[in-house]
């Protein structure tokens, strides 16, 4: 009985052109404005490290020592004694230091004029806890941090502005005006959101888009990068002024992020503890005043926490399916008027013996083919419409595209939307009484 509905379903759609193009329109332009913006959503909403996530955390501490201070929550990150003391103290499976800064680059093999690009200052576990892929050469050893070795390892990207993308480990670069020896160049790496340098996003009012920018251009030793770069790193806030501008050592100043791998429950109930006595352990020193002020989320309740989308793309998703919703009643209204247009038809099926369910089912499949065809208009709309995004001027355009899930996900919306405006109509016209309309006639 499905191929019989299904020929007078496409019979039906020829017969009213016009009439059937509007719906397909309808659902079409609904399904294409819903799902750009639902890909948009789904790609700044995603877990960046799919099955690694859970065991990834944040440690956080309060080091304001102002009595007069109480802060709800703990800034986002650390002074500089906290976060090496944590680091320093080996107690998670992996642990890492955290932060950015602009530097001057050069390289002597390469033609191009110095560069400025972003530096990441971190430490050796960085690579391993985070699943950086490599194209040539490796990170750096723990020893390597402790030895404060002038290594580097640089993004794809600028592998193929200096180098052309060939292997260029062991070539020198200049660092404002120090050398360092390139050890690693990685695989083309855009993690989405940068989770490892999110913070301060709840004060940002939406504004988070930055969040989702390209990964930094050379990564090098954390205590290398404090005597090569020091000066130029940004402090996140401070609770007195620096001794020396731009010098954040020992400053009194929140600036470094730090990051933990715990592969079980026990291990992080354990390193919760060990944050807590560390806390309880500074404010006896009298270093810290809120020493109950600490925290552990982990990767995917620090990105809640700082509500990373970006607020724009929110009010941009409430928008577009509030437009569905207004083609969903334009296709109900277009599907009902021309179901009982059809009376005389139902009439004489119903004469016939058909069933109520029998007509309802007809004219389901019918609403299901236009939802088909919505679907592919709604495909080419979206395709259309995540090309424009592309060309916006915000951080995360150049990654925007339509998966597989997401394809999927547009051709199960437009036969549900169809199904759901089809099943109004198609029931008004099962219930039609045949008798009347044998007598119209």
């Amino acid at each position: 009985m499905f191929g019989y509905y299904l020929d007078l379903a496409i019979r039906s759609l020829k017969h009213n052109k016009v009439l059937t193009a509007l719906m397909v329109l309808a659902i079409g332009v609904g399904i294409g404005a819903s799902m750009t913006t639902l890909t948009v959503m789904h790609l700044l909403s995603g877990d960046p490290l799919p099955g690694k996530s859970a065991s990834l955390f944040r440690p956080l501490v309060d080091p304001d020592p102002t009595p007069s201070r109480k802060h709800d929550t703990p800034m986002d990150v650390m002074d500089y004694r906290s976060a090496v003391d944590l680091w320093n103290a080996h107690r998670a499976d992996r642990q890492t230091l955290v932060v950015d800064s602009p530097v001057k680059l050069a390289a002597p093999a390469s033609k191009m004029p110095p560069l400025m690009p972003s530096l990441l200052a971190t430490t050796a576990d960085f690579f391993a806890m985070f699943d950086v892929p490599f194209q040539y050469g490796s990170g750096w050893s723990d020893a390597d941090d402790q030895r404060r070795s002038r290594v580097a390892v640089i993004s794809a990207s600028l592998n193929d502005k200096l180098f052309g993308g060939a292997n260029s480990v062991g070539q020198i670069l200049h660092l404002r005006s120090t050398d360092v020896r390139i050890i690693g160049v990685l695989k083309p790496w855009r993690p989405s959101p940068l989770f490892y340098l999110v913070a301060g996003g709840r004060f940002a009012h939406g504004d988070t888009a930055g969040f989702y920018g390209k990964p930094e251009d050379v990564f090098v030793p954390f205590s290398s990068s404090l005597e090569i770069n020091d000066g130029y790193f940004y402090q996140f806030t401070c609770w007195a002024a620096p001794k020396v501008p731009g010098h954040l050592i020992d400053a009194p100043c929140e600036w470094v992020s730090v990051w933990v791998e715990l592969g079980d429950a026990g291990k992080v109930a354990a390193y919760r503890r060990f944050v807590a006595d560390y806390a309880a352990q500074q404010k006896a020193l009298a270093r810290y005043t809120n020493a109950d002020n600490t925290r552990l989320p982990s990767l995917m309740e620090w990105l809640d926490y700082n509500g990373v989308v970006p607020g724009d793309v929110h009010l941009q998703a409430w928008l577009a399916f509030a437009f569905l919703a207004i083609c969903l009643c334009n296709t109900i209204g277009l599907l009902l008027a021309k179901f009982l247009r059809r009376g005389s038809e139902i009439g004489v099926r119903r004469a016939l013996g058909a069933t109520h369910a029998a007509i309802f089912m007809q004219f389901l499949i019918e609403a299901g083919l236009v939802g088909l065809l919505g679907g592919i208009l709604g495909w080419l709309l979206t395709l259309a419409g995540l090309s424009l995004v592309r060309q916006q001027p915000t951080p995360y355009a150049d990654m925007v595209h339509l998966d597989e899930w997401m394809f999927l996900t547009t051709f199960v919306l437009s036969l549900a939307v169809s199904l759901l405006a089809g099943t109004l109509p198609a029931f008004r016209a099962s219930r039609i009484a045949p008798a009347l309309q044998l007598k119209a006639q």
